[in-house]
């Protein structure tokens, strides 16, 4: 989104002054050049707008639903025009009709700066690490640019709090902070405030940028204790993460991309002038890497483990195996041109005795980067950038190197291999171990090939012979190691043809070699050598194969997807997997860690399906389980999903519909939705069906509680009422129960609230039994498994009546449905922050 060169000249542009009481202005300072506040803002949809302020303005980003304190919630942060200083002291009411019509509140005021080692010129690179210190918003923050889709006009950030002493569980800063820091009175006294009494606008509050600027100066002291290191002792090993190979690159905004470097996995322990060098394996290096550890010791760093790599540059200035084996051959001589080691670091794990692995990859980067902001060469911090891993990918391979390393923006340290780390290589190199060696007849060569071979199945099996890429030293040091391990027998069976005048050895050595394809019976083909590898066991040499996909296209194998599932339209397992990896991103913000029921049907719908609600352990590693209590005292593990993959995996064992309980996995005693579903007798056409949940919505109304409509998909439709939590089951089953009784008895011609058949005869049940503990139902964008394929499909008031079923959309419809979720009318659904009233 292009910026005018004034900044404030779309601010002033979309306002008319004479009707709005905002203020109008120039760009000016606070005193110390680091405001920020936050207003609350009631207008078309209720958000808080969070403004830092940035050579003379406040830049600004409207945040739906409010900052959280909880590190796992991210916030949608819509970047919206630069503000004027002046207006970091309006609250009043902007006249409906006017550009933002509606109340504002000043909900939180104080000073912000970027960590130490960052800048605002990550602003412009698409995110900006940064603390806050406000009344109520502390600590560290994040914000990460979104890529745009198609030709959206909207810059889309992400807001999310960083795992500090700040940090807390859930939405308690605008849960429980209600009123002006400013004025301290309600958004409805604010709006009732006709006159602006309190806060009369566009007037000058010198006091409060005074103010602004003492807190300023006391942020600058606060910033320099915290940068004073405490006291820990010199980490200690711990097993490094793992990268799984790929054969694509993931895309999107949720993945961080880096270079994969060309050299040894080094897990470093520094504290002060102390510093120890570990492999990926645990063994101590130190003394291979002399010069280079001394330099990382004259850093003087606190206590902590650092995860990088150790690499060695070729004559062009790129990272090469080959040429770091040289300079350990010789001795790792000196830190001088021709030998100079470089250390590229890329993860932090341990700061001052605090264990950062739980912490996301991003989170987990900006610490490392403001660590080693004052590093210079060879310590280096590795480069990522999001969302642009294809082109990374392309410019390695152009330059030769071996490939690149893509992470989950959130993923967590996990010390094995899996998939928040995948790698994507631009040449297959592989390590095998060497099991013997053909001799030469030229005279200058001790042996013409290595045979090579790897553990599959818990033995080792032979993948061919590589014969190029040995320089004169590699010929005579490996002859000599090989001569040491000689023996009489193959340690693994080998074909005749290829056992001809062998002399076999021990299997001890691990060579890495690049190779173009293993060939149809499994050997190397087009190999050559690269060096020996002394930072891995023997054993621990296995095929690499590439995973199907990577996360971001699914991360889930579906098989028999020409399987009918559907039989009387015809639709695949296959097209429901398609249709559920097209409306992932619709359904999760309501299937996500949410305790969840499947219906699974895996011969398809007109077989036999069956509810499924606890974990077997058969569903994969993306379906989860979290343990909750049962009426008996006993515990009993429920199932729950957080991604795409974790659907897709469900698809794969036969599930069509998803139902979710009314509550969260953090916290399951709290229920957070409430849903009456109408019922209609079969006596009843649709149309009767739409205006029972037309008079339920206003009902609620009055009430003072927001709902919206869902088209079940079936026969029905659900009004959908979102709350905040903090209340119990009991009481939001009571207040259900009673809500659907007084509607029976004020019109017990239309509705009933008993489930008895014999009693609904001619009437709507409304349905509030499923707002019990343990109940369910089914979630939006759910495919049911009914005739046709059809979906619950979430709807705007003004299209209701316009339906003439439940069941218009079938998952053929994924385009239409994506479309139309961008729309207008469906802004917001689903979301609102409202409390359980008293009935």
């Amino acid at each position: 989104m292009s910026r005018p060169v004034d900044p404030l000249s779309e601010y002033n542009a979309r306002r008319d002054f004479a009707k709005t009481p905002e203020p109008s202005g120039k760009a000016q300072t606070s005193g110390g050049g680091d405001l920020f506040i936050v207003q609350k803002h009631d207008a078309t949809r209720l958000h808080w707008d969070l403004r830092l302020e940035v050579d003379g303005v406040l830049k600004s980003w409207a945040v739906t639903k409010g900052p959280s304190p909880d590190p796992e919630i991210k916030r949608l942060a819509v970047r919206t025009e630069d503000h004027p200083m002046s207006y970091a002291e309006f609250e009043g009411t902007i006249p409906k009709g006017e550009y933002g019509g509606g109340t504002v509140m000043l909900w939180d005021r104080g000073t912000w700066s970027p960590i130490e080692g960052k800048s605002l010129k990550d602003l412009e690179k698409g995110h900006l690490h940064f603390r806050l210190d406000g009344e109520r918003m502390q600590g560290e923050w994040l914000l990460i640019r979104m890529n745009s889709r198609g030709e959206q006009k909207r810059e889309n950030w992400l807001l999310r709090k960083l795992q500090d002493e700040h940090a807390e569980a859930g939405d308690v800063l605008v849960e429980r902070e209600l009123t002006s820091v400013l004025t301290g009175r309600s958004m409805a006294e604010i709006a009732a405030d006709k006159g602006g009494k309190f806060a009369p606008a566009g007037k000058k509050d010198d006091a409060f940028l005074a103010q602004m600027a003492k807190a300023s100066e006391h942020n600058a002291k606060k910033a320099k204790a915290r940068r004073k290191p405490k006291d820990a002792p010199l980490p200690k090993f711990r097993k490094p993460q793992l990268a799984t190979l790929v054969d694509q690159v993931p895309t999107g905004n949720g993945w961080m991309h880096e270079i994969k470097f060309d050299g040894y996995r080094a897990l470093v322990a520094v504290k002060g002038k102390q510093a120890r060098v570990y492999t990926r394996s645990g063994k101590d290096w130190t003394e291979k890497f002399v010069p280079l550890v001394k330099v990382i010791a004259e850093l003087e760093l606190p206590s902590c483990l650092i995860d990088g790599e150790i690499v060695a540059v070729d004559a062009k200035g790129n990272p090469d195996f080959s040429t770091l084996q040289g300079v350990l051959k010789r001795g790792h001589g000196s830190q001088s041109q021709g030998d100079a080691l470089q250390f590229h670091a890329f993860d932090l794990l341990e700061l001052a005795g605090e264990d950062l692995t739980a912490l996301p990859n991003i989170e987990r980067k900006e610490r490392l980067e403001a660590l080693l902001g004052t590093a210079e060469p060879p310590v280096f911090v590795a480069d990522h950038v999001i969302g642009a891993g294809e082109k990374l990918y392309r410019s390695m391979c152009d330059a030769g190197q071996e490939g690149i390393i893509s992470k989950t923006v959130d993923g967590r340290y996990s010390g094995r291999r899996g998939r928040s780390w995948v790698k994507v290589k631009c040449t297959r190199r592989q390590e095998f171990v060497i099991i013997g060696w053909k001799a030469s007849s030229a005279k200058a060569r001790p042996f013409s090939s290595l045979l090579m071979a790897q553990h599959e199945g818990g033995e080792l099996v032979y993948k061919g012979n590589v014969g190029t890429g040995f320089s004169t030293d590699d010929l005579d040091g490996l002859a000599a190691k090989l001569k040491r391990i000689e023996r009489k027998t193959p340690p693994t069976e080998v074909d005749k043809v290829s056992s001809r005048g062998v002399t076999w050895v021990t299997p001890q050595l691990v060579a890495e070699v690049a190779f173009s394809e293993f060939t149809e019976d499994g050997n190397i083909r087009h190999g050559s050598y690269l060096g020996l590898r002394g930072d891995k066991q023997a054993s621990e040499v296995r095929p690499e194969r590439a995973a199907a996909a990577p996360a971001s296209k699914g991360g889930a194998k579906i098989s028999s997807r020409e399987r009918v599932i559907f039989p009387d339209s015809g639709q695949t397992k296959g097209d429901l997997a398609d249709y559920y990896l097209a409306t992932a991103s619709l359904m999760l913000p309501f299937v996500a860690r949410r305790p969840i029921s499947l219906v699974r049907c895996p011969q398809g719908r007109a077989r036999k399906c069956f509810f499924q609600k606890h974990d077997s352990g058969a569903f994969g590693d993306a379906v989860h389980h979290v343990p909750i209590t049962e009426k008996d005292g006993g515990t009993e593990d429920y199932l729950f999903i957080e991604d795409v993959r974790g659907i897709l995996q469900c698809v794969q064992m036969g599930t069509i519909e998803f139902h979710g309980w009314g509550a969260r996995i953090r916290d399951v005693e709290e229920p957070d939705r409430m849903i009456f579903d109408l019922d209609p007798d079969e006596g009843l056409n649709f149309g009767n069906v739409k205006q029972a949940a037309r008079d339920i919505r206003d009902r609620l109304s009055d009430m003072g509680l927001i709902s919206f409509a869902m088209l079940s998909g079936g026969k029905g439709v659900h009004v959908v009422v979102p709350l905040t939590p903090g209340h119990s089951w009991e009481a939001h089953k009571d207040f259900a129960r009673r809500f659907a009784e007084s509607l029976s008895m004020a019109e017990p011609e239309r509705f009933t609230a008993t489930m008895s058949k014999a009693k609904r005869k001619g009437k709507i049940f409304i349905d509030w039994l499923r707002n019990q503990r343990g109940s369910t139902a089914v979630v939006p964008y759910s495919a049911r498994a009914r005739s046709g394929a059809p979906v619950a499909v979430p709807i705007g008031w003004n299209e209701l009546k316009d339906m003439t079923d439940a069941h218009p959309f079938s998952i053929d419809d994924a385009k239409r449905l994506r479309d139309r979720a961008e729309s207008k009318t469906l802004a917001g659904w689903g979301f609102a922050e409202q409390s359980l009233p008293d009935l």
